[in-house]
């Protein structure tokens, strides 16, 4: 009964007994039936029974239907509040790209030389809306400071919304420093499982170890193995958001 529904907040919205619609077995026995079947004035004058509440209960029974309305939306909105700011709903398209293999004859997007063929670390960025040109998604570099950082902040300075970023993680390789022709250099790793998320890791600066166009950053996710990196190959350790146009500058 709609009085029992409203009382106990149950559910009024399929109930036929809070609508009009008679759930009794006699139709004549609710009035909002009687009215709209044309029953004369004797059924509309009738008393108001259990299983006719009348307008009250009526009332009572739409004003749970709108409170629950209401809860229920604003229920929705927390949870697409913080969908936004975790990124999308669970196993929407707010879900970040993952990193992919450089290897095979990939060419960088600034330089055009092979990723593969050459040292250094690497770094791939997706991008929301856009994609590099000539190919999807994503951006590839075979170097941090020449071609990663620079085609990172010119194409913020653009407009472009990055979706995902991810380099070398020199903390999850056996990585190899070399010395040739008085050059040194820091190996190559193309796997997609060499990527870690580039705002998660440590650089190391103005060292000694270059890469594929020279000077470089060295990327870590450890502190310890970035310090000591630091230690024995010269330069500082500086977080992701440090690495602005000055740095990339020097």
């Amino acid at each position: 009964m709609c009085s029992a529904d409203c009382d106990g907040a149950a559910d009024c919205d399929g109930a036929a007994d809070c609508d009009g619609a008679a759930d009794a077995a006699d139709p004549a026995d609710h009035v909002g039936l009687a009215n709209h079947a044309g029953f004369g004035e004797r059924d509309r004058s009738r008393k108001r029974t259990a299983a006719d509440p009348g307008p009250v209960a009526h009332d009572r029974c739409d004003h749970s239907r709108r409170r629950r309305t209401v809860l229920r939306a604003g229920a929705l909105g927390v949870a697409a509040s913080l969908a936004g700011c975790l990124g999308g709903l669970p196993g929407g398209d707010g879900e970040a790209p993952a990193a992919v293999s450089l290897a095979g004859e990939l060419d960088c997007d600034v330089c055009g030389m092979v990723v593969e063929k050459h040292p250094g670390p690497n770094g791939q960025i997706f991008y929301e809306g856009d994609s590099p040109q000539g190919h999807d998604n994503p951006a590839r570099f075979d170097s941090l400071k020449q071609c990663f950082f620079p085609y990172k902040l010119e194409h913020e300075q653009m407009g472009w919304n990055l979706d995902a970023a991810y380099v070398t993680d020199y903390s999850s390789v056996e990585f190899d420093v070399s010395t040739q022709g008085g050059t040194t250099t820091i190996s190559s790793h193309t796997a997609s499982e060499s990527f870690a998320r580039a705002a998660d890791l440590q650089y190391v600066v103005n060292s000694e170890v270059e890469g594929a166009m020279g000077p470089d950053f060295v990327p870590f996710s450890t502190q310890g193995d970035a310090e000591s990196f630091a230690d024995e190959y010269g330069g500082e350790v500086v977080s992701y958001g440090d690495i602005d146009e000055g740095l990339v500058g020097q």
